[in-house]
């Protein structure tokens, strides 16, 4: 990575986690046992893909940066309210998140499962009441479609069946393209959304980036799952594996895997080609998600 984007997504980062800090509830607000696990789940971790995502992308449409600021929040809470869910005992049943005890374990179940819940609902209020130009509705309709049954859970749902069962590369695809890519297409969308009006090619392109982007990163994260450690991923390794889990790896190789995330990142690239320079950070972004190592 080049020294002017790793500024940029430092600088990115720390935005998205200043405005983070200022949006939440404050800890010695009641419920206060609530709001400081709200915070301990959100704040200090985390590589804010999907903030950096929306940011990237308001590029393309001169996005005001204070309503990018609060598109990036409410995507990346809706991403930490799905953790806190997903690493819960009736889930995932993970303990550690981010290098640090999972919400449940820091505090307890039933706070985990009212913060995930909080999280969400503070989501769309920041979408709600925020101006954020002509297309705010469709934006909170948006983020609402990729989290719901048809977006982010409907995949977690298809993700807890399919334990322990083969599936086709048609539907290992078709389940992170909802529990993964449909949030990552958000975060693009959303940060595009948030500025002038692309033209219809223009938001065709876009969406097949996105959709390359998020398949791209859940490909990488299950090559990470079995050949990183757990203290660089700051969370579990080799979970997928001895859940029984289906992955990528275990149903290409990992070789093969490896070559199709470098097809992905290709394929995401080649659908950024006519927006020229203002896909700088988007293209710095896809090969990120590509070549990281957690």
């Amino acid at each position: 990575m080049n020294s002017s984007f790793t500024d940029w997504m430092a600088a990115t980062q720390g935005r998205t986690e200043t405005a983070l800090g200022h949006l939440l509830p404050a800890r010695d607000r009641i419920p206060q046992r609530l709001h400081d696990a709200m915070r301990y789940a959100t704040l200090g971790g985390g590589k804010r893909v999907r903030p950096l995502l929306v940011f990237a992308a308001g590029e393309l449409s001169d996005a005001p940066p204070e309503r990018l600021a609060i598109a990036a929040c409410a995507v990346e809470l809706i991403h930490v309210y799905s953790l806190v869910h997903d690493d819960l005992p009736c889930m995932d049943n993970d303990v550690l998140r981010r290098g640090r005890p999972t919400c449940h374990i820091e505090f307890d179940e039933a706070t985990a499962l009212l913060v995930g819940d909080s999280l969400q609902t503070l989501a769309f209020e920041l979408l709600a009441s925020h101006p954020l130009g002509q297309h705010q509705l469709e934006m909170i309709t948006l983020l609402a479609q990729a989290s719901g049954s048809c977006g982010m859970a409907g995949g977690q749902a298809i993700d807890l069946a399919a334990v322990g069962k083969p599936l086709e590369q048609a539907e290992l695809e078709l389940m992170h393209a909802l529990k993964t890519g449909a949030l990552i297409r958000a975060a693009v969308l959303l940060g595009a959304l948030a500025g002038t009006p692309l033209s219809p090619e223009e938001r065709q392109q876009l969406d097949r980036f996105a959709k390359r982007a998020g398949l791209l990163f859940q490909v990488v994260d299950d090559i990470l799952d079995c050949t990183a450690n757990t203290a660089t991923l700051g969370k579990t390794a080799g979970k997928d594996a001895a859940a029984d889990k289906p992955t990528y790896v275990t149903l290409l190789g990992l070789d093969a895997a490896r070559e199709y995330a470098q097809d992905l990142r290709h394929e995401a690239l080649a659908a950024l080609s006519g927006f020229g320079a203002r896909a700088r950070r988007l293209t710095e972004l896809a090969d990120f998600i590509c070549h990281r190592q957690f």
